[in-house]
């Protein structure tokens, strides 16, 4: 009745009634009514049930973007009639407009009403649920978050003449979503996906009643949730029950790599996992200059191909880092060569992997002789066009005690001819390479001769 009698007075006077009162007075008044308001909100939420924990959690992670697919499994007791839901998600990066339930056991006898978003609570929202049956039933639900990664490491172990490697693969997950998943089946997705707007933005929180039947024209965050929806019924039943291995297969566009057995992913959490490994795999060593591309230095190159030749070839090797090592004495010590980052590699495409720079091969080029030499002139004395003809000679030494490929690029510009009696390939219209085998401690020298035409001297 006091409730009753303060809400029917004007709001004039309820202002005047308040004013009046001693500063003291309107502090307990307003924590008074900040009680009430908790109070009836708790009131009216108190048919609410919360989730119980997870039995079963999965996650699908995708390496392109900032996306993992979370489908957990969960007992629920229902009874007969109309039940409320909550699932909440704080202090996390969860998208709640992708978020789903469905019943994974009869059915056809429960039915999602509608999903809200409760008025003055944050990060929550409410499943109204109309149950045909009463008591236990699993139940699935899913949804995408952001901020947990995975990454490729590879490891190169190369041996002493640099012609064969063992070449093994890992998985590295990172969880920063803010969230802990126990027991968790990890799969891991490798492919392009193109979303309206990244999930970490979708995590904000929202209000008022989700629309279930979205028409699939409508812009933005509705038609990003569609795509979801098509993500979700691609990837059920996917997930292989094989153990102690990551089991490989391809679904659509994508490549899927299922992680055996199962893992605690614990928000900070970070975990090496194994992925594969492949013994005597052919490799080429090498070694290329280019002075406008690397500068002075020399730099060394792996180059291997992704197939079945090669011992490799089974599936697509996604993004990562690789660390090379090469085998220096008898007992397989080995020495740190270098690391490299790798982009998508398909199967049956070759891959050079840059390692860095080799002060064991060195590739030094000199001007030996420089002249001008058929100078044109117009009627007026003025120089119009002439001839340039420089001589170098390239330096090539290898300090290394097995023997190496070397891969030297020259640029040119303008109306430009060479003469030497070594074998080169015209790259492109201002390019050209010489690839010389060098053997265990061998010194030799290149020469060249390049003409080069200016102003009316050039061809037309």
């Amino acid at each position: 009745m006091q409730r009753s009698s303060f809400n029917v007075l004007p709001a004039s006077c309820r202002q005047i009634r308040t004013q009046l009162l001693p500063a003291r007075c309107r502090q307990h008044i307003s924590a008074l009514l900040g009680i009430f308001l908790i109070a009836f909100t708790a009131q009216a939420r108190i048919n609410v049930t919360s989730l119980p924990g997870r039995d079963s959690v999965q996650l699908t992670i995708y390496n392109s973007v900032d996306l993992t697919l979370v489908k957990e499994t969960r007992t629920l007791t229902f009874k007969k009639g109309s039940n409320r839901l909550e699932f909440s998600w704080a202090n996390t990066l969860i998208d709640p407009t992708s978020v789903e339930f469905r019943p994974l056991q009869k059915a056809d006898q429960i039915e999602v009403l509608d999903v809200r978003f409760p008025p003055r609570v944050t990060n929550t929202l409410e499943w109204n649920i109309n149950s045909e049956v009463a008591g236990e039933v699993k139940v699935e639900i899913r949804y995408f978050t952001s901020g947990i990664a995975w990454a490729a490491d590879y490891v190169c172990e190369a041996n002493a003449n640099e012609n064969q490697m063992t070449f093994a693969g890992n998985v590295r997950v990172t969880n920063r979503s803010g969230e802990d998943y126990p027991d968790a089946q990890i799969r891991l997705m490798v492919g392009v996906v193109r979303l309206v707007e990244s999930i970490v933005n979708l995590s904000r929180p929202s209000s008022g009643k989700l629309n279930l039947n979205i028409p699939a024209d409508k812009p933005g965050e509705e038609r990003d949730r569609l795509s979801r929806q098509k993500f979700f019924k691609e990837m059920d039943g996917k997930a292989s029950q094989k153990a102690k291995e990551v089991v490989k297969e391809a679904v659509g566009e994508y490549f899927l790599y299922t992680v055996e057995g199962r893992d605690t992913i614990a928000n900070g959490w970070s975990k090496r996992l194994p992925s594969f490994k492949a013994a005597e795999v052919p490799i080429t060593s090498y070694y290329k200059y280019e002075k406008e591309r690397y500068g002075a230095a020399v730099i060394r190159f792996y180059k291997f191909k992704n197939d079945k030749d090669s011992k490799l070839g089974t599936e697509p090797l996604p993004d990562g880092t690789v660390m090379a090592f090469r085998s220096v004495t008898k007992d397989n010590l080995y020495n740190f060569v270098g690391r490299t980052a790798v982009k998508y590699i398909p199967v049956d495409e070759e891959v050079e992997m840059q390692l860095g720079n080799d002060a064991e091969v060195r590739i030094e080029p000199k001007l030996m002789d420089w002249k001008k030499e058929d100078i044109r002139f117009d009627k007026n004395g003025n120089v119009t066009g002439w001839t340039t003809k420089a001589t170098w000679e390239i330096e090539l030494q290898n300090s290394k005690s097995i023997p190496v490929t070397v891969d030297i690029r020259r640029n040119f510009s303008g109306d430009w001819d060479l003469a030497t009696e070594e074998k080169f390939e015209k790259v492109d219209a201002k390019k050209i390479k010489f690839v010389l085998a060098l053997k265990p401690n061998e010194r030799r020298t290149v020469q060249y001769e390049l003409t080069t035409r200016h102003g009316t001297s050039v061809r037309k």
